[in-house]
């Protein structure tokens, strides 16, 4: 095995054990990089000097007795959304092709300090508005999506390009690629982790967190990236526990929901039933399946856009005005669609948000978690657009990929996505794990469960 091919925790193992150093690890990622990007093109900018600068120092650090933790000298990918000091933050936009930051995001900031070692930054659906990431392609079959807009961090942590990629999620945007993709993706509560330095697609929808290779990788990260910051407005100063060393994989007992209506409504029959057969395996180590009926399953693609068009139209307005020309088509449509959403209409979807919210919150009166699919389908080909489901209807691409998702952004409950096994052609399905407001250590905990029960999680793609 090579040392690209170590998940976060394994290779954190070798490194506390002096078998395995930064500076090694780092070679051996930066040498993946160069030899799939070609196929892939998941790095906006790949930070080779600074990742040996910075391995070395963690190198010298370990071996003078100030190991930093299981962070310290592992491969990072940082989405093009966030701010690096000193490094190019473009949001894979040509509106921002010459932004070099002086400080780096709030999670970003963390992570340098436990001692991770950036590689580079991760591309990114221009200003994470789609989930295609254009750019980029997915490492089990080039010929196909990697979904987004997380895209970049999703194909490279899936090919072994590092061993961590941050990602964000408005609507979907880290549990897109993580299934599309075949990894671990985790979405916290909204408030949870800090938005501070990354730029908005949707301020009260935007969430930042983790692509891993494995369960234990996600909340080792979130354990680094949560906690309270007064300089995002957003942030909620709530207790964070140690999410990594609480990790039971203990089911017993627990009332897992599965829902009847909305998110088995039109998906691939593979998806069904691997998601399904993932439930029984939780049923066999002890968990209760109890049947939920979503509630306002008509009204959630109309309040998340509702609310995702007019403030990313506001966010955007200074710069659409100034240089139309350097968004890209179809990113300059949705902006101008927003400007054009009434007042009345946004507010009228921040209210139907409120009541999601608050049944959303009675459903979880009776479960602990709700376990459902992530997609409908596998990743589509690199320009399909339609999806024509057994029944004769046809769906939009882009519009499929986040009506499973979107629930999860206009709740903001955690989310956590999980690979659950391959269709006959060997692309990724999942299963996403919902539970209470920052209750992320009991989706962990099922997500921990299913992946000690099973074989599927943390694969490395051939590439190819």
């Amino acid at each position: 095995m090579q040392p690209y091919e170590l998940s976060l925790t394994a290779a954190a193992a070798e490194i506390g054990a002096r078998r395995l150093s930064p500076v090694e690890l780092t070679e051996s990622v930066l040498g993946r990089i160069e030899a799939t990007e070609p196929a892939l093109g998941a790095f906006a900018h790949v930070t080779g000097d600074l990742a040996r600068e910075a391995a070395a120092a963690a190198e010298a650090e370990i071996a003078a007795g100030r190991y930093r933790g299981p962070l310290h000298g592992i491969p990072l990918g940082v989405k093009d959304l966030y701010d690096t000091a000193g490094v190019p933050s473009t949001s894979s936009s040509k509106v921002r092709a010459e932004h070099v930051p002086d400080t780096d995001a709030a999670a970003v900031e963390r992570l340098l300090a436990a001692g991770m070692v950036m590689v580079g930054k991760t591309h990114t659906h221009e200003f994470a508005f789609g989930g295609i990431t254009p750019t980029t392609r997915n490492p089990w079959d080039t010929g196909r999506i990697p979904g987004g807009s997380s895209g970049g961090s999703g194909a490279a942590v899936a090919a072994g390009s590092c061993m961590v990629g941050l990602g964000t999620d408005t609507a979907g945007s880290i549990r897109i690629p993580a299934n599309l993709c075949g990894t671990v993706g985790l979405k916290p509560t909204y408030g949870r982790t800090s938005r501070r330095g990354v730029t908005s697609l949707s301020w009260s929808l935007d969430h930042v967190g983790p692509l891993t290779r494995n369960v234990t990788d996600a909340a080792l990260v979130l354990d680094a990236i949560a906690g309270h910051d007064p300089l995002d407005p957003a942030s909620v100063d709530v207790p964070v526990p140690d999410h990594a060393a609480g990790l039971t994989g203990d089911v017993t007992g627990l009332r897992v929901g599965v829902p009847t209506n909305y998110f088995f409504d039109h998906v691939h029959p593979d998806v069904e039933r691997s998601v399904r057969a993932a439930v029984e395996v939780l049923v066999g180590l002890g968990a209760q399946v109890r049947e939920v009926t979503i509630p306002y399953p008509d009204q959630v693609l109309g309040t998340e856009w509702g609310i995702v068009l007019p403030e990313a139209a506001a966010y955007h307005q200074q710069s659409l005005r100034a240089g139309a020309d350097l968004y890209l088509e179809t990113t300059r449509l949705s902006l101008e669609v927003g400007e054009l959403v009434l007042a009345t209409d946004y507010i009228k979807a921040l209210r139907v948000r409120t009541l999601v919210q608050r049944a959303w919150a009675a459903m979880f009166a009776d479960i602990d978690v709700l376990v459902t699919p992530v997609q409908p389908f596998v990743a589509p080909r690199v320009g399909e657009t339609e999806v024509t489901w057994p029944d004769g209807s046809t769906e939009s691409v882009d519009q499929a990929m986040v009506r499973l998702t979107s629930p999860g952004n206009l709740t903001g409950l955690p989310v956590l996505a999980v690979p659950v096994g391959f269709d006959a052609a060997g692309l990724p399905l999942g299963m996403q794990i919902t539970g209470r407001p920052f209750d992320e250590a009991t989706v962990l905990d099922v997500g921990k469960a299913y992946e000690a029960a099973t074989d599927v999680v943390g694969r490395i793609a051939p590439v190819g």
